[in-house]
């Protein structure tokens, strides 16, 4: 997926190419984040109306999806279970029911009204597009806007440590939870809220 030709991308610095380790990155003020306040699970017509309403007001969003991880050799995953989108101030959680979005959903992102700013984007863009028949029109991975030794992939954790330097933490535990079962925990609901508000965070400080 391209980015959206709206958006300019060749003045965006690569900003510090040096791969972080792991250890080094321990050391740094953990990331705040977004507050779970300000992250919804989207249930009802009022809260997706809500949610359209903030999302096409954005020229860039945030996005990230989530999927029940598999552990057996062969075995392929049936999701995306959760698809996560940002603003500036909020993330909207839907969860994929019945193996679809809601139509207006599906419509704002295949209508290039908005860009989708992610990490390592290509497999949930895949999920989406043959799970659910969803084909999003405009896409940016925020990590080809990073430079880093040996092509190796920047990812949240490396490029809030080079824009912000701060730590990203990131659950083990709560990345391979059962993200097909519902309710989420308060920190499913966190995680997944910020896996989507980060790249955005990330793409607007190198924007300015």
């Amino acid at each position: 997926m391209e980015a959206n030709k709206n958006i300019a991308t060749n003045h965006i610095p690569k900003h510090q190419s040096r791969q972080i380790p792991r250890e080094e990155l321990k050391t740094y003020p953990v990331y705040p984040g977004l507050p779970l306040a300000q992250i919804t699970l989207v249930h009802t017509a009022e809260q997706l109306a809500a949610a359209l309403a903030d999302l096409q007001a954005s020229a860039v969003v945030g996005f990230d999806t989530e999927s029940r991880p598999t552990f057996h050799p062969g075995q392929k995953s049936d999701g995306p279970h959760l698809l996560q989108l940002a603003t500036a101030r909020h993330a909207w959680l839907f969860p994929v029911l019945n193996h679809s979005l809601p139509e207006e959903l599906k419509m704002l992102l295949e209508s290039g009204k908005i860009t989708l700013i992610g990490f390592e984007t290509g497999e949930d863009l895949r999920r989406l597009r043959e799970r659910l028949g969803v084909h999003c029109a405009s896409v940016l991975d925020a990590g080809t806007l990073f430079a880093s030794e040996k092509r190796i992939t920047v990812g949240a954790v490396q490029a809030v440590a080079r824009v912000f330097g701060q730590y990203l933490r990131k659950s083990k535990k709560v990345t391979t939870s059962n993200w097909s079962k519902l309710p989420y925990s308060d920190a499913q609901l966190s995680y997944a809220g910020n896996d989507a508000w980060v790249p955005l965070q990330v793409y607007l400080a190198l924007q300015g």
